[in-house]
């Protein structure tokens, strides 16, 4: 059995300039980004090195440019060390990079999975434009913690739940503004050491994605899915998925659901995979595999 896993990341990961470098050096790269500039209808490539406005923090963008720059990063390391892409056996993406992860095990082409991408973006944006709601992480406290803040956090209908189960004292918590700007202090005061809202545009992984949710459905059921080449670790579900009928269920559950991101690792774990291999923008996964075993053996590939 290969015992390598891929990582792709997820919203939050994005800085400006990323991918430039891969383009500059790699025609490979530079020709997915053509590639990609065709299918969106705008060029990419720009947002990415330039990040006019800060566009790259709108949801409608940074979707489709980590995306892009992930898939990039992946076909250029392909290219340059073959060796280390066989021993590839499994992948798993933050959120986002679950896209990512299943275009990389041969589910959805690329232009494809960038449709896909883009459409996911536009209906967070809008779900996310109808309510004044973002996310936050906590750092330091664990999980039943969080929780305990959530709900003394939250006034009547009011939406605050713990979203992204990255690791051990990091947990990502979403819904409206109102109750994170209550977290904010009622964490400090309850020991966690930080409190860092995210530059994402809502309360992604809540109910109040739930409006985006019928939109990717359709668009789901629109395109054509195969059956993964190697395992894809779901966010959902923590376990690991080659059906295209499973991996089309799961993605449009996803957005509405929490991201099992320690789960999922530590089911990587257990089923053999001993070295992880980040590839895109960042190295926020590689820290969150440390805080989940400091003995994993990690690397990356890409902007940082």
């Amino acid at each position: 059995m290969n015992s390598s896993a891929i990582l792709f990341p997820g919203q939050g990961a994005q800085s400006s300039g990323m991918g430039r470098w891969l383009c500059e050096e790699h025609s490979i790269a530079a020709d997915l980004f053509a590639q990609a500039n065709e299918v969106l209808g705008y060029d990419l490539r720009a947002i990415c090195d330039q990040d006019p406005a800060e566009e790259l923090n709108a949801t409608e963008y940074s979707q489709p440019a980590l995306f892009t720059v992930g898939m990039a990063a992946a076909r250029v390391l392909e290219q340059t060390e073959p060796d280390r892409i066989k021993s590839i056996g499994a992948a798993a993406g933050l959120s986002l990079g679950e896209y990512t992860a299943v275009c990389f095990a041969g589910g959805l082409d690329f232009a494809d999975a960038l449709r896909l991408v883009q459409k996911r973006g536009q209906a967070m944006q809008a779900a996310a434009d109808a309510v004044d709601s973002g996310m936050a992480s906590v750092l330091g406290l664990e999980l039943e913690a969080v929780e305990e803040l959530c709900q003394s956090c939250r006034d009547g209908d009011e939406v605050l739940q713990p979203a992204n189960l990255l690791c051990p004292g990091n947990i990502a918590v979403s819904g409206h503004k109102s109750a994170i700007e209550k977290l904010i202090p009622a964490a400090t005061q309850a020991g966690a050491m930080k409190v860092i809202p995210l530059a994402v545009a809502g309360a992604f992984h809540t109910s109040l994605m739930q409006p985006a949710v019928a939109t990717l459905k359709a668009a789901l059921a629109e395109m054509p899915i195969q059956d993964t080449r190697i395992p894809v670790y779901s966010n959902v579900d923590a376990a690991p998925h080659t059906s295209a009928d499973e991996i089309r269920d799961l993605l449009s559950r996803q957005v509405v659901g929490s991201v099992l991101w320690e789960a999922s690792v530590r089911r990587m774990m257990e089923d053999g995979f001993d070295k992880f291999e980040e590839v895109g923008t960042g190295r926020v996964l590689r820290g969150t595999l440390k805080r989940i075993n400091r003995k994993i053996e990690a690397d990356g590939f890409g902007d940082g």
